[in-house]
């Protein structure tokens, strides 16, 4: 059920078709008293070796709405399949996003973003179950608390259960401006140009792939959850010299994990190469090769984070979400 294959069993599994299933087995779980853990992809989230004591809920939820530029679609569609639709249609705003495995109702939660792009700039609305009150509401952009790879949703787990995304996505021939110099170029085109809607997606899934961020079933090398740690935003005097940096709106800089990595002295590979490894492709990306269990990815993950630490005074921040997993940098 996850995208790294790792976690022990659940206590109770359940699975929900529509919205109306979805509240009730949630209503249900809450009105028991009874540990709930809803999963969609599974693509972000480390579950613990010993795996969850209560409830599960499966989203498998369907459909998807327009109404002239503005989608909304189910937490259980597949994001990347939507994203191939709306491209092939011609729907521009969310091209880069390509090849980012999981769900539609995960893509609020974490703010999903990469190459210069993000779910924030194009959300309208997310219909939601807030399981303080009970009821269900729609909250506007304003209420979600978007900020880099975080959200109210986050900041506050487990409150809000995700319904349904409606998405400002209009008909455009091109991308907007291209934002990434790494996207640009793979593009040949100049930095803030756009670029045909199809060939950005080409291009993003191609860098993602180099780097192993694509899944692959037949690859071990991609069974990870993606970045497992976000980029540092610093103030300017904590920035290390020669680090990457990129200017934040707050006036801090945003500067690269996979830099603070590898200078720590951690490369491609290296690990168990029949366990917990870090991807061949890239840095970021901790993989499990078929014999790894939770408690050695965290520890593995807890020694890079230490010596990025001990090494730079910088604290790496894990991406995924940990299910009944405790994180402890000395």
């Amino acid at each position: 059920m996850t995208t790294l294959g790792l976690g022990g069993p659940a206590g109770r599994l359940v699975e929900a078709r529509t919205d109306d299933e979805l509240v009730a087995l949630v209503r249900e779980a809450d009105a028991a008293g009874e540990p709930l853990l809803v999963l969609a992809g599974g693509s972000n989230v480390v579950i613990a070796d010993d795996g969850f004591p209560g409830t599960v809920v499966l989203v498998r939820t369907t459909g998807v709405t327009r109404e002239d530029d503005v989608v909304t679609v189910a937490a259980g569609e597949p994001w990347d399949a939507f994203l191939a639709r709306c491209v092939d249609h011609g729907r521009a705003g969310i091209e880069c996003l390509s090849g980012i495995p999981g769900s539609i109702g995960a893509t609020p939660i974490q703010n999903v973003g990469a190459y210069g792009q993000e779910v924030a700039e194009t959300i309208v609305s997310v219909r939601v179950l807030d399981r303080v009150s009970g009821e269900v509401a729609e909250l506007l952009p304003s209420e979600c608390g978007f900020g880099y790879r975080t959200s109210a949703f986050k900041r506050d787990p487990g409150r809000w259960v995700v319904l349904r995304v409606s998405y400002r996505l209009p008909h455009a021939p091109v991308s907007g401006p291209i934002r990434y110099a790494e996207l640009a170029q793979a593009l040949d085109v100049p930095l803030g140009s756009g670029a045909p809607l199809s060939e950005v997606r080409s291009a993003v899934l191609a860098l993602r792939g180099g780097k192993g961020m694509v899944l692959d079933v037949a690859d071990l090398d991609t069974r990870s959850a993606g970045s497992f740690f976000t980029n540092p935003v610093l103030d300017l005097a904590e920035l290390p010299e020669g680090a990457p940096a990129w200017p934040e709106p707050d006036g801090r800089v945003k500067t690269s994990a996979a830099w603070l990595i590898e200078r720590a002295g951690f490369s491609r590979g290296e690990g168990d190469p029949e366990g917990i490894a870090i991807s061949s492709k890239h840095v970021l990306a901790l993989t499990n090769r078929g014999g790894g269990s939770t408690s050695e990815l965290v520890a593995f993950a807890e020694r890079i984070a230490t010596r990025v630490r001990e090494r730079f005074g910088v604290s790496l921040v894990p991406e995924p979400v940990f299910v009944g997993v405790s994180w402890q940098v000395s």
